[in-house]
Formats: structure tokens, sequence, C-alpha cells
């Protein structure tokens, strides 16, 4: 995009942005005396691949991975998470069987793996967190990263309580047997609840979580869950108190653990009886089923949330990358390995799923085969089968009623699979108890889920603490010191979840704090790197950092599907929201039950508050810088400030400001405060480093290429590059 400079067009600029003009006033003539270029910092400048111009190694005081198999890692643990075994299947079954994964791949290639590489390849082209990234490509719009750090922080405070529940039944699984495999007892009757639901719903509901009858009454803190989220917070932070040099040595096992179990799993899975019956009610097709938009809609968003797209954390992964990585063969290899993961969870959940639902069959069989010999229509229980299916054929519909026999259906057994906590705490502990060595397969199965969950959280929390990080007051902060503030103010929140409505509000947050807002950013980033930082320059800088320059399929996804799929799922959850009545499932411990209870108003009002919280910096920050109602307060990264024409009245303003020390200014950029211009000569009294001359050698090249300019363009210019100096605007 080429810019104007005193109502003279100018030659393309090199990432440049002109800000609003300054003292319009000043001339008389209706042209502008100041004008600020804003241009990204010389460490991720990116000239030709060869000669002076090469690519730089970035900042030398940035983190960076110790080895490409750190990174892939990092990137699979955060992407392949606990919607990957509890989510995906679900979807697979509901929506078609095996027919829900052509839409599941079409929807990964015209809209994950797009998105997918415009925030890994923006990180690693910048070579900064969410918030310098959105700044640099436009101040108006910062407020995409500060969006993305409020919706990452919902995010974070109740992902964690699903670890706490993972903990917990890890402790308990080590016990023989295992306490949700009975029901407990008083004066040697089992208790009346767990006899109406079962053995693991009333562990679930009753002894792990205590629930309440309803969002309204909290019922206290469960001490054994707030100590389990105290451990699970202290455990998040003592990976991540160093950012990448801590959690990079933690994904050996949070990345690779989770496939040896599920390996294991599959192995001892597929041996068991009924696996065959769960695998083809999994996958056998419904193609019908692809008709309905509701299909689609399921997979857009299925591969939007298991790539973890909007939280700022590829952004992130990717700055720490050197800035000749090949971004692009990252993306694909996620890609395929987290579409592989999914399916690949899908079998060995089916197939213990099913081995579940034959035993059900069995005993359903035994027990109307009771009835049948009390009604002398068969000699024994231990008949065959075929003898047994021969005389329920020839029952009438009155004598099946009268009767109570039980439908003893393998598909309907198959069909009651749930998702979420249900699948993982009732349905899959349920088959877990029906293996021989039920401990064994428990301690395994929980510590897999824990670990897929610590390897999300890791890149939640890495998102949003690389933009905490973007702000200069921070960097002035040891990281760990920062990371516990962190840590300890999203426990304190997350005490909530440890009431008796613990689960509900985890829901709420679930349907309310992650969803909108994390589609808006994202739609917002497209359009950012699109259409205001600009394709062409995108797919440029792609090559130069790949040697590959992007063709059509990325160019058509980019600029017309990937947003057009972003909107239809915005639209349609801005719908939902609105024509359904948001409901949550209370636990009925009367009846033994779920039932459909509605939000009270109280509890929707903070929901429409923290979508609001996640949406409003977007706007709000545009309409500052817009209309200049702050000062300039974005940090622009050792960026130029040219001086175009300058007039007496700002001439003094400058003057005066190039004298003022502002090394007592603690305010930073981010936060409103002034502009802080790095110059080359800052560093004089440090010793050289690799990186400081490839940045010194590029802000060379960049100032031999502005002598080209022509002095009509410029004007009466003078580059000061002496002193930082600070811009205060006090009249517009």
């Amino acid at each position: 995009m080429a810019t104007k400079v005193d109502g003279v067009p100018g030659p393309r600029s090199n990432n440049g942005h002109e800000m609003a003009p300054l003292n319009t006033r000043a001339r008389g003539d209706g042209t502008h005396g100041v004008t600020i270029m804003l241009s990204p910092p010389d460490r991720s400048s990116i000239g030709s691949r060869d000669g002076a111009g090469a690519l730089p190694d970035g900042d030398p005081d940035r983190a960076a991975w110790s080895g490409k198999m750190q990174f892939f890692l990092s990137i699979i643990g955060y992407s392949v998470g606990l919607g990957n075994i509890w989510r995906f299947p679900y979807l697979c079954q509901q929506n078609g069987g095996g027919a829900f994964l052509i839409p599941f791949m079409v929807m990964l290639i015209l809209e994950g793996i797009p998105l997918f590489l415009i925030e890994l390849g923006m990180g690693q082209r910048m070579r900064l967190g969410a918030l310098g990234v959105w700044n640099t490509i436009h101040p108006w719009l910062g407020g995409i990263g500060i969006s993305s750090c409020i919706v990452t922080l919902f995010v974070a405070i109740y992902y964690n309580v699903i670890i706490t529940w993972c903990f917990y039944y890890f402790f308990n699984s080590f016990r023989y047997p295992l306490p949700w495999g009975t029901c407990p007892q008083i004066n040697g009757t089992d208790i009346e609840e767990c006899e109406r639901s079962s053995e693991t719903a009333y562990f679930w509901y009753r002894t792990t979580l205590d629930a309440a009858p309803s969002i309204d009454e909290t019922g206290g803190f469960k001490w054994w869950i707030v100590l389990c989220l105290m451990l699970s917070w202290t455990v998040v932070f003592f990976i991540v108190m160093k950012g990448i040099q801590s959690s990079g040595k933690v994904v050996y096992f949070t990345s690779l653990f989770p496939y040896i179990v599920l390996t294991i799993f599959f192995i001892r899975g597929i041996t068991l009886k009924g696996a065959g019956a769960g695998l083809m009610h999994m996958y056998t097709p419904k193609v019908e089923k692809l008709l309905e938009p509701t299909v689609w809609l399921d997979a857009a968003t299925q591969v939007f949330y298991s790539f973890g797209l909007a939280f700022g954390s590829l952004i992130a992964f990717g700055s720490y990358n050197t800035p000749k990585n090949n971004c692009v063969r990252d993306v694909l290899l996620v890609s395929v390995c987290n579409a592989i993961t999914a399916i690949y969870a899908s079998v060995v959940i089916f197939a213990i799923l099913g081995y579940k639902a034959t035993l059900g069959v069995d005993r359903c069989i035994q027990v109307n085969k009771h009835v049948l010999v009390k009604h002398s229509l068969l000699e024994s229980v231990h008949v065959d089968n075929s003898e047994y299916e021969h005389v329920m054929a020839g029952l009438n519909s009155t004598m099946l009623k009268d009767w109570e026999f039980e439908k003893c259906s393998l598909e309907d057994q198959l069909s009651s699979a749930a998702e979420g906590t249900g699948l993982a705490f009732i349905v899959f502990t349920e088959a877990i108890v029906e293996l021989p060595g039920s401990p064994f397969w428990a301690v395994l199965f929980f510590t897999m889920l824990l670990s897929l969950g610590l390897g999300s959280q890791i890149g939640i929390l890495e998102g949003m603490l690389c933009t905490i990080f973007d702000i200069d007051i921070f960097k002035r902060i040891r990281k760990p010191y920062v990371t516990g503030v962190v840590c300890a103010f999203c426990f304190s929140v997350g005490l909530i979840f440890t009431t008796g409505a613990g689960e509900y509000w985890l829901k709420m947050f679930d349907s309310f704090a992650g969803t909108i807002g994390l589609v808006v950013v994202a739609l917002m980033e497209m359009i950012a790197v699109i259409y205001i930082y600009g394709h062409e320059k995108f797919t440029e800088d792609i090559y130069q950092m790949t040697g590959t320059r992007p063709g059509i399929y990325w160019q058509m996804t980019w600029r017309y599907i990937g947003p057009a799929i972003m909107g239809c799922i915005l639209l349609s959850s801005v719908l939902s929201m609105i024509l359904r009545n948001p409901t949550y499932g209370a636990w009925n411990g009367e009846l033994g039950v779920i039932e459909n209870k509605s939000y009270p108003n109280w509890v929707m009002g903070i929901a429409l508050a923290m979508i609001i919280a996640g949406v409003l910096p977007m706007p709000v920050v545009f309409l500052l810088r817009r209309f200049q109602i702050l000062k300039v307060d974005l940090d622009i990264h050792q960026g130029s400030i040219r001086r175009n024409e300058t007039t007496a009245s700002t001439k003094e303003m400058i003057d005066e400001d190039d004298d003022d020390d502002d090394d007592d200014d603690f305010s930073g950029p981010a936060l409103g405060g002034p502009v802080n211009v790095r110059s080359d000569s800052d560093d004089e009294d440090e010793p050289p480093t690799m990186g400081k001359m490839l940045a010194k050698q590029a802000g060379k090249q960049q100032f031999k290429n502005q002598q080209h300019l022509t002095p009509t363009v410029l004007g009466a210019t003078n580059v000061s590059r002496k002193k930082p100096f600070r811009m205060e605007v006090v009249d517009f």
C-alpha cells in the first residue's frame, strides 16, 4: 500500500504506516506539519533472501526454541487437546458417522490451515506476541491483541479446572476396587441416589462434585477440589514460569505420552468383545446427514477450536522461531497430525465403548431371560440366545409391557454415548471398570487426560503471557514473578468452580466466554492481515521465509473462503444464543437424573459481560487512536519517526521533548505512555552480539534505501537517531 507524505504520493514503504497528522493548523494551507511514519523493528525486517538484505536472526534477547523438535512438540501438545478425545468422537457419532469426515476435512482445508498459517507466519515474521503484531500492522488494530488476551484469560481460568478433576480421578485410580465401580452402602443397602442413577454417575456428581441442585445454590467450597485446583495451578506455574525455557522441556512428555497411551488402549480395545460393533456404529456413513447445514457448522466449529486459533498462542510460538523457518511445512504437518489424532482417538474410544455396550446388552438379555423363566417360557437362563430371540419374537405388545421387559439394543447402547465431561468421567470410566485390572487402565487414562490438558494449558498461558510481556512495564519485571501473579489470580477466580455449582459455572464459561470473542478475533485477524497488511505483502513474507510463494489455494482461502466461513460461524453463534434459551444440565439427586434448567438473569448478565469484555477492546482502541482521544500510545519497537516539514510550532515542541529524560517514565507505550524510539547508539556500551550486528547492517541498508527518495517526497527531512525522544500531543 503506497503512502502519501504531505499530499504527494510516495513510493511503497517497507511496512510503513501513516498515523493521523499532528498540528493540522500550523501552516494554514490545509496540509500537515508533522506526519509520523511507523515501521517495524529492524530485527524483523525482510529484504531479499540474499546479500545485505537477507533475513536477520531476530532479536537476540528474545527466547527461542532449542530445536525443531521442541517447537513441533509444543505446537502438537497445544493443538491436540481434550477436544480430540471427548468432542470429536461425539460429533462423528451424531453427524453421520464416517460421513462426518467429509465436512471435517473440507473445513480443515478451507478454514483451519489458512488461518493457522496466518497466525504462525505473522508471529515468525515479526517476532512479536499478539499485541505487538497487531500494533505493528496498524495502530488502530491494537485492540485485537487485547481482546485475544482477555478471552484467553477466561479460557485459562476454567480450562485448568478440568485438569483439577483429572487429578482427583487420577489419585482415586490407585484404589482397588475402583471407587466408582460399586455403589456405597448404608447398613448393607445401596444408597438410593446411586441406585437410581449409576455407580459412575453417583461418583461424579455426588462424591467428586457434590453437585448443588442449581447454579443459584453454591453449596459451599469443596475442600478436596480446592486442594486439587491449587495443585494444578502450582504444576502449571512451575511449567511456564520461565517461558519456553521451562515448558519446552515438559512438552516432550505431554505431547508424546498421550500417543503411547492411545496405542496401548487401541491394542487392548480391538481385542475386546464388541469392539467391531462399536467401530461399525462409529464409522458407518450416513450420507443423508451431509444435507443438514448444522453438520457443516459443527465441522467448522470443531476445526476452529481444535487448532486453538485466535488465542494468540500460535503467534507466540511462531515468534520464537528463526525468520527462515519453513512455517508452511510446519502448518501442514501439524494439521495432518491433528486430524489423524482425532480419528485415531475416535477408533480407540468407540472400540472400548463397543465392548461396554456389548456387556450392557448381555446383562439386559440375562434380565429378560429371568422374566421368561419366571413365566415358564424358557427352561433355563443358560439357553442359547437364538432360542431366547425366538421366544421374544412370539410375545405380543401387552405381554412385553406388563412383564416389564427391558429393551436390549446394541444401537441404543452405543447411541447413548455422551460428550465432554460426561464421556470422560461417566461413560468411559464405566467401561474401564469392566476391564480386567481396571485400576491400571484408569491410571493410564487419566494420566493421558492430564498430559493433554497440561499441553493445551501451557500453550494457552504462553500466548497470554507473551502478550503481557509485549507491554514495556512488564519487561522490567522477572517473568516468574509475573507468571506467579497471573496464576494466583486465576486460582482465586477459579475458586467459583470448586463449589457445588462449579460444573454449571464451567459450562457457562465454556458456552459464552470463549465462543463469540474468539470467532470475532479470528475474523479480525484475517481481515487485518489480508486486507490491511495486504495479502500481497504477506505472500511475499511467506516467500522470503520459506522460499515458496503461496499459490491460488492460499489466496482464495485467505481472501474469500476463510472470512466467509468465519462470518457464518459468528452469525450462527449469535443467532443460536438469541433464538435458543440457554440452558444447563443440573443434577437432581432425588431422581438421579440430569434436568435442563435455564440460566437465571443475573448469570446471563455475567455471560454478556464476558462477551463484551472480549470484544469491546477492538472498537475502543480503534476509536481512541482514530480520533486521537489519547496521545500516541503505540509501542513501535525501534520504529522510525520521520519529521516532515517541521513548522515553528511543532519544532519547539519536539526540541523540548528531545531534552526530556524518559528513563523514569514506566507507564509504557501500550498503557498510554510515551513512544520510546531506540537509536542505534543506545547500546554502544554493551558488548556486540551477532543479533546487534545484523540489526545494524539492516539499519544501514534501510538508510541507503531512504537516500533514493526524492526531496519532493520527503521535503526537508531530518532523521535524528542520536537520542530517544517523546511526543506529547496537547492540542489537535
